[in-house]
């Protein structure tokens, strides 16, 4: 898909390893925990747009 959302899905993955360390580093398990969910969302809209593009890509090469 776009390369806006595909930022914006990296974005939210490097937010949330910035939040898991300050996290570990603190000792604040609640912000650790909150990091691991952002890497998780991110990683999973990524995936998501990964098999969009994959799914583009097949339509694009049927209908030629």
């Amino acid at each position: 898909m776009g390369l806006g959302d595909k930022i914006s899905n990296k974005t939210e993955e490097l937010k949330g390893q910035g939040k898991e360390h300050v996290g570990d580093a603190t000792g604040n398990d609640d912000l650790k925990a909150e990091g691991k969910g952002d890497q998780a969302s991110g990683k999973v809209k990524g995936a998501v747009e990964n098999v969009k593009d994959a799914g583009k890509k097949l339509k694009d090469g049927l209908t030629s």
